[in-house]
């Protein structure tokens, strides 16, 4: 097993999954415990997961992404919802526009890194419409998807995309 920092070196977006090999339930169950594990605002995990599996339900997910089909192949997608009113009661206007939102991705971030540790491959899905994942899904109106996270075995590993040098990006005070 490597550690946290190989883990997050050997993350990258996989969009070609084989299509023979099935997410095994028990590593689909302890990805599904570490998105769960991730930090909230307040404890309050203002989340909801939709663990999509069928045919179906995939491509329906795959055609509400614009057609990524990449989304359908995977044998597995997760729908990460935010739920605005479960962070407003404690934080009102924030916790409702952005603490329900950073909690879902947060728990997608850590299910994604859950991913590369059970030995597969993910690609996080931001661009769909969202009231077409509503309806396929019949997702509550309470709810706002915020991320899809198509997983399964890879078929092929993509290279190394480059990163941007931290002097670019960090300011120091």
């Amino acid at each position: 097993m490597w550690d946290f920092f190989e883990t997050v070196r050997r993350r990258h977006s996989v969009r070609k999954y084989q299509t023979d090999m099935a997410v095994e339930a028990e590593k689909l169950n302890a990805i599904l415990e570490m998105a769960c594990a991730a930090p909230s605002a307040g404890d309050l995990q203002a989340y909801k997961m939709i663990v999509c599996t069928t045919t179906a339900d995939r491509k329906a997910l795959s055609d509400a992404a614009h057609g990524q089909t990449f989304v359908a192949e995977a044998p597995v997608c997760v729908v990460f919802c935010a739920d605005p009113a479960r962070s407003a009661e404690k934080y009102g206007a924030r916790g409702s526009t952005l603490y329900s939102v950073q909690d879902a991705t947060i728990a997608a971030t850590y299910a994604q890194l859950a991913v590369v540790a059970a030995g597969m491959a993910s690609a996080w899905v931001g661009s769909f419409d969202e009231a077409q994942v509503r309806t396929a899904l019949d997702i509550e109106t309470e709810l706002t998807p915020v991320a899809l996270l198509a997983i399964g075995y890879p078929a092929e590993l993509p290279e190394p995309t480059p990163r941007r040098p931290l002097a670019e990006i960090i300011r120091s005070r």
